[in-house]
């Protein structure tokens, strides 16, 4: 969106206190203006049903995405977060279907890929039109917009006559009105909307000065098009012959100035769509297993991963989730990324690019920005844009940064790309150095977080509710912080770049890494052992006390490998306890502990990507049977999700209590942890790791999952080359043997 500018003016000789009256957008177009808009409704509208709003129809195509029922309607909803966005805006609140009056009776609703559906719905009672005569298919294609085609088609021997009927609006909210995560009693300025047979226009000037307008064309031309409230309606009287068909197309195109589609028919978006659909997934892996189940979640993940990749200014990456977080998130984005390299190593390049461009070079408080920090997220609604909230970009995470290292070496690893890694070596240099001078904010050898912005996040681990630290007691642990997952990220980040910097001929640098690796180990022992527990302990506070509640933190500590072996095996023993494990997944806080609530968002609830973590940390230290059945765990959740996607979370009731996974009301579905979830679960059980300088894949005791006998990969990129493998599974012994091979890579089976 270009810069904010002055396009208002008064009606002639009023004073500069009058209330505008007209608006002149950035191509000339005249508008008048209505008055300042209201506050964003925050209820869920009364005809929305609850399960609709827990099971959304979402698609996505780069940086637009659509929020709708099951049968393709929108309606605006505090829960359900509904509507058609891009740029952090609602570009379109309202997109209702009727017939004649009464709403189709929707037969089936289909994902048929990341950017589209089909709905199949039949008529009721109509005048003169019995039920179940009329076929009403409505198919849904995002791409550089919202393509609606509603086509309907009559199965009576004589002619019909019926009203289409497009109900329409646009309140251009932020999003984070639409989630109440900000909320204001009036906000910027409403446009009158402008309408004719074949187009309707809503605009808005936002707080920020950006114009924003809904285009919304049809085709044919509507046989009327009336306001209606803060909305329109366009309606189609549509002669249909014995058993012919019409059909409507409704285009809704978002603009700013920045973001502006072109010209642009059904049939060309759809072609565009599925050619960048079949590119992205020619140059991924390809997994073949006999397990359906298997088969439909890594279908799904690959489509959502692709829908998720999002473009910005400084190229793309995966955004962290639909509806709230279709932004760049650096630690969400370094995890989907780094889960996702054996399918797509350039996945991880372009995440290390964007992040590197806009890493922190400043002290800046209002962001919680430090010189070297990698971002938490940024966004670019009006909202970040005026400068209400902190994030352009905000910086309030104090793991991003060496999830970020950990990434840059995961990368070289598999690619061999030291050309990308030398580009990046200023943003490596300035991540270390946030690690050593800014991060650890009382020099214990530690790195903490405390809040400085009073916009930003009082929590600043992956857990980031203002509630998800508190003490084994259940009261809120004080600042500043010192996670324990964030003692084993910085562990492993220094650990493996310094490989990075071994193979930029920088040994000395190398070597110190590894010394300083190896002292933080010795030190988070000693402060984070708990002997009473069994345990490492989940944080310490402002104060060094430990703050000894058990949750699912203390396995990425596994993960990383900073535990030592011996106590290790007793952490891993805890975390397979009732309490933790609830048949459906390792919970996030110990359903002992007086903040256990399986409802909440991080106090007992279970996400999967943290089980793939706790599953990787679980296998590093020898524990293959307990990584299989967490990996077990979630292929049956994905079994039993809608459309074979793994949710961001669920509630953590029981399995004995609950029979298919409880849904939290509000995750993100897709979101890409989650949809990255299966990719590490495999890589892990298959005791993959790769060496791609030296032109090596080692196989490390593979394991199927349970249940599933076969698996093969197929073009899974080491460097240059590629192999094909095989994997088998006959009386719990897993075997695997090699396809095919390109490019120098030998695949060995390590001891």
């Amino acid at each position: 969106m270009p810069e904010p500018q002055d396009h208002e003016r008064h009606g002639s000789g009023g004073p500069a206190g009058e209330p505008v009256t007209a608006h002149v957008s950035p191509t000339g177009e005249e508008f008048e203006v209505l008055g300042r808009a209201g506050p964003v409704a925050l209820e869920p509208a009364p005809d929305v049903p609850a399960e609709a709003r827990e099971d959304l129809l979402v698609l996505k195509c780069d940086d637009l995405f659509l929020c709708a029922r099951r049968d393709g309607d929108v309606l605006t909803g505090r829960v359900s977060g509904e509507g058609l966005y891009t740029q952090d805006t609602r570009f379109l609140s309202r997109l209702r279907v009727r017939l004649s009056g009464a709403a189709p009776v929707m037969l089936s609703s289909t994902v048929t890929s990341g950017y589209g559906a089909v709905i199949d719905a039949t008529n009721p009672v109509l005048d003169g039109v019995p039920q179940e005569t009329v076929n009403i298919r409505r198919r849904l294609i995002v791409s550089d917009r919202l393509h609606c085609e509603v086509a309907i088609t009559s199965y009576r021997p004589c002619p019909i006559a019926l009203d289409l009927v497009v109900e329409l609006g646009a309140d251009f909210a932020d999003v984070f009105e639409v989630r109440a995560a900000a909320r204001r009693d009036a906000r910027g300025r409403v446009l009158a909307t402008k309408l004719d047979s074949t187009r309707v226009v809503f605009a808005y000037v936002g707080e920020d000065g950006g114009h924003r307008e809904t285009r919304v064309h049809l085709e044919p031309a509507a046989s009327e098009v009336r306001p209606d409230g803060d909305g329109a309606v366009a309606r189609w009287r549509l002669e249909i012959p014995p058993r012919g068909s019409a059909s409507v197309v409704v285009a809704v195109e978002p603009w700013t100035g920045e973001r502006a589609a072109g010209d642009r028919s059904l049939g060309d978006a759809i072609a565009s769509v599925d050619h960048a659909s079949r590119v992205w997934h020619d140059a991924c892996t390809r997994i073949e297993t006999d397990d359906d189940g298997l088969a439909r979640l890594i279908d799904a993940s690959l489509r959502d991963l692709h829908a998720l990749l999002t473009t910005t200014t400084h190229g793309r990456l995966p955004a962290a989730g639909i509806p709230w977080y279709v932004a760049p998130f650096g630690r969400d984005s370094i995890w989907a990324s780094l889960m996702a390299l054996m399918m797509e190593p350039d996945v991880a390049r372009e995440t290390l690019l964007v992040l590197a461009a806009l890493q922190a070079e400043a002290d800046e408080p209002w962001r919680d920005a430090e010189p070297g920090k990698i971002l938490h997220e940024l966004r670019c609604g009006e909202l970040a844009r005026a400068g209400i909230i902190p994030h352009r970009p905000y910086y309030g995470t104090v793991d991003a940064t060496p999830l970020f290292l950990v990434l840059a070496a995961g990368y070289l690893r598999w690619t061999g790309d030291l050309g990308t890694l030398t580009a990046l070596r200023p943003a490596l240099d300035a991540a270390l150095r946030w690690i050593d001078e800014f991060g650890d904010l009382d020099g214990d050898g530690f790195i903490e977080y405390e809040r400085r912005s009073a916009g930003g996040l009082l929590q600043q681990g992956w857990k980031d509710s203002h509630d998800s630290i508190m003490h084994a007691d259940g009261t809120p642990a004080e600042g500043p912080i010192a996670l324990v997952e964030a003692q084993a990220y910085v562990y492993l980040a220094k650990t493996e770049v310094a490989e990075v910097y071994d193979a930029f001929g920088d040994g000395e640098r190398a070597t110190a890494l590894r010394r300083d690796a190896d002292d933080l180990r010795r030190r988070f022992d000693a402060a984070f052992w708990d002997a009473e527990a069994g345990s490492y302990v989940l944080a310490l506070d402002g104060r060094k006390r430990q703050v000894r509640s058990i949750a699912s933190n203390q396995a990425h500590a596994l993960y990383c490998g900073i535990a030592d072996p011996e106590k290790a095996a007793l952490v891993a023993e805890r975390l397979m306890a009732p309490d933790m494990f609830s048949g459906w997944g390792l919970r996030t806080l110990s359903a002992d502990s007086p903040a256990y609530n399986p409802m909440s968002y991080h106090n007992g609830s279970v996400w999967p990507h943290d089980n793939a973590i706790a599953a990787a940390g679980l296998k590093r230290y020898g524990h293959a049977a307990q990584a299989a059945r967490i990996a077990r765990t979630m292929l049956d959740v994905g079994a039993l999700a809608r459309d074979a996607r793994l949710p961001e979370l669920f509630c953590g009731f029981s399995r004995r209590d609950a029979q298919v996974p409880v849904a939290y009301p509000v995750a993100c579905i897709p979101q890409a942890w989650a949809a990255c979830t299966p990719f590490l679960l495999l890589k892990t059980l298959l005791g993959l790791r790769a060496d791609a300088r030296s032109g090596a894949l080692m196989v490390d005791q593979p394991l199927l999952p349970p249940d599933v006998a076969r698996l093969e990969l197929h073009g899974l990129r080491i460097g240059e080359g590629s192999v094909s493998l095989s994997f088998r599974s006959e009386g719990g012994v897993t075997g695997f043997s090699l396809l095919e091979q390109h490019g120098a890579v030998r695949v060995t089976m390590s001891a």
